[in-house]
């Protein structure tokens, strides 16, 4: 059993599965907000990003196999949203990068994402505590991989 931290309260287990189906039930909930494009393509953009990222690194931080990614960024391509384009200096290098096309379908996709989450929050008696601990969540998984990784 993973140890749950300094300062970290016991967790019972009806409450965990509690907070489980929770989080269940908000991925499937966030899965249905119409952005034009799946969670799986917005995550990619999103890590793309302006820049590009190399493949091989955005299914290490998306941990998904390599095909699974290749299948997915396939797709961005086909739909104009993104671009490979090799390394200067090293052809082996592919980065997945944004066209404008796919910048101007996150924005909309952002868009969207937000104005649920903002209906959501309204229906909370705490909305900056609830993102408060979205960001605490966000730090913590954060911190597990880099472990992950120092560990591989």
């Amino acid at each position: 059993m993973n140890d749950p931290g300094p300062g970290a309260e016991t967790l019972d287990v009806p409450t965990a599965q509690a907070a489980v189906l929770t989080v269940m039930r908000l991925f499937r909930t966030l899965e249905r907000v119409d952005t034009g494009m799946t969670p799986q393509q917005y995550r990619i953009l999103k890590l793309a990003g302006v820049g590009g990222e190399r493949s091989a690194r955005l299914a290490e931080r998306l941990a998904v196999a390599k095909p699974t990614l290749t299948a997915i960024a396939d797709s961005l391509v086909a739909a104009g949203y993104a671009q490979r384009e090799t390394e200067a200096g090293d052809r082996r290098v592919v980065r997945l990068c944004l066209t404008a096309t796919g910048r101007a379908a996150l924005e909309r996709a952002d868009a969207a994402y937000a104005g649920w989450l903002r209906a959501l929050l309204g229906e909370t008696s705490d909305p900056a505590g609830v993102l408060e601990v979205l960001r605490d969540l966000d730090a913590a998984l954060d911190e597990r991989r880099r472990a992950r990784l120092e560990l591989a």
